[in-house]
């Protein structure tokens, strides 16, 4: 109970980013008063792993947004990302904040399976970059174009 606790503080304390006193009573009140679910506790190695991401993540959004305001994004695809199936709802919420927290990525669906579906937005691909890939998809990997046949080596 009181790992949940400071669970919900902790993420009520991300969310509002103040410290003030009156936060600090609303945070309490709300991670009190919110209703408990009864599943099966979380082994503590895996609310920490998944914490110490969501304190990684801080700086990392706010180098993406920087990335995304001096470079336009406009590639966008949705890939899946394969998570544990057996994690309790409050690690899955997590996974899904953490997720979520950074601009460039956003959680579309969650399967039971064990998938989220992520929407991601990158740069545009250069021209360069477009070459090269086109080039390792036709078997060439050292940038040069092929030869034609007959020609001195």
């Amino acid at each position: 109970m009181m790992g949940e606790f400071i669970l919900r503080l902790s993420i009520w304390f991300l969310l509002t980013a103040n410290f003030t006193l009156a936060n600090i009573v609303i945070g309490v009140g709300i991670a009190l008063f919110l209703p408990r679910c009864h599943t099966e506790p979380d082994r503590l190695r895996d609310v920490f792993r998944t914490l110490s991401k969501v304190f990684v993540a801080v700086p990392i959004a706010y180098i993406e947004a920087v990335q995304m305001i001096f470079r336009p994004h406009s590639q966008e695809e949705i890939v899946e990302k394969r998570v544990s199936s057996r994690r309790s709802p409050g690690l899955i919420f997590l996974d899904i904040f953490l997720i979520t927290f950074t601009p460039k990525t956003i959680v579309i669906r969650y399967y039971d399976a064990g998938w989220y579906a992520v929407h991601l937005v990158s740069p545009r691909q250069r021209l360069s970059q477009q070459r090269l890939s086109q080039q390792r998809s036709e078997g060439r990997s050292d940038g040069r174009s092929p030869r034609k046949s007959g020609g001195q080596p």
